[in-house]
């Protein structure tokens, strides 16, 4: 008989799960370590949960839901259920997903979403038999960096310096009093224009700001690019601790008045320099499928496509006119505030 039980905050359990999510998903995996940084450094306002199958003793699946601040609606969900191929279509799946949709009833959700990649059958065939319905297509794109011929693409460097712009490394702009707060405010411009099954939010700056404590951030691989000191475009890249040699692009944009300049192909130019100069020899990306600008640069630089992962929704009841004034609330800086304390 299958059995469910909650996922527990322990060394145990945290080789359990990423152990499934790896046999699931083995061209993405991650550690342990990966995954306890990203609980302990979780918003105190997100609303998250975790719970195992179990046959025979035996851990078989999990399923999750958690809230995204950058979404930031409390009946916005993500969801996901995860189960060895070697005990599919035995109804683990299913019992997972009745349990999870029991723990998400009492956030009153309007809208779950999910995720598989369209050559994963099982995982699409699953979301749209629970009621999940397509809404966005991401193209997997990967780059071989050896591949790149840096003189062909000499010209972008030369065309935005001829326009009096400057691509400097966040660590090269420590120096700027208000580098953080630039960054904050550019990032969240870039954001709005990323194509997206729900419409973002604009984080707290506190929120923001840890993204310093991360440690698969690569400061020294965060690029802006600066128009007589304005902070117009950037691009990141983030370390993958389970496989060394691979970088992944965060967020690649350029501000409305600044593109069209060649500007986000310089900066993905210096993305490359940087992997080549430290060893790494692939970076991979994600693009939404009708993105043609973003995705041409990519094509031209010889990022080879991959199957895309699409995004499913499950509209779980009627919007309400309230939900447009929802927010995840932090309880504890609403406490606090309510007190009289002030909330750090």
């Amino acid at each position: 008989m299958i059995a469910i039980r909650p996922f527990e905050v322990k060394e145990e359990d945290y080789r359990s799960a990423v152990a499934i999510g790896n046999a699931v998903w083995p061209d993405y995996p991650e550690t342990v370590e990966e995954w306890k940084e990203m609980d302990a450094k979780r918003s105190k306002a997100e609303k998250w949960g975790r719970y195992f199958a179990e046959l025979d003793g035996k851990i078989i699946g999990f399923a999750y839901y958690s809230q995204s601040i950058w979404v930031n609606h409390p009946g916005k969900l993500s969801v996901n259920v995860l189960v060895l191929p070697e005990y599919r279509n035995r109804g683990v799946g299913t019992t997972l997903w009745q349990r999870l949709c029991r723990e998400v009833e009492q956030f009153d959700p309007l809208r779950l979403r999910t995720s598989s990649r369209e050559d994963y059958a099982d995982g699409v065939r699953f979301a749209l038999k629970q009621g999940f319905t397509e809404k966005m297509r991401d193209w997997e794109s990967r780059l071989d960096t050896a591949s790149l011929d840096s003189s062909v693409w000499n010209r972008y460097s030369s065309r935005i310096a001829e326009q009096g712009i400057q691509i400097k490394s966040v660590v090269e702009l420590e120096s700027d009093p208000m580098r953080d707060r630039k960054l904050y405010e550019l990032e969240w411009l870039i954001a709005k224009d990323v194509p997206s099954s729900e419409p973002p939010a604009k984080v707290p700056f506190e929120e923001f700001q840890k993204v310093w404590e991360r440690t698969n951030h690569v400061p020294d691989a965060w690029f802006v690019a600066l128009d007589k000191g304005e902070y117009v475009g950037s691009t990141d890249v983030w370390l993958s601790k389970a496989e060394p040699h691979l970088l992944y692009v965060g967020l690649t944009g350029v501000i409305r008045s600044h593109r069209g300049r060649g500007i986000a192909t310089a900066l993905k130019l210096r993305s490359v320099e940087f992997a080549r100069q430290h060893g790494f020899k692939e970076i991979r990306t994600w693009n939404e499928s009708n993105n043609k600008v973003i995705l041409d640069i990519n094509n031209r630089m010889g990022f080879v496509r991959q199957p895309a992962h699409i995004d499913f929704v499950k509209q779980m009841r009627e919007e309400r006119p309230d939900d447009a004034d929802l927010t995840i609330v932090d309880s504890e800086a609403e406490n606090a505030a309510v007190s009289g304390v002030a909330a750090n």
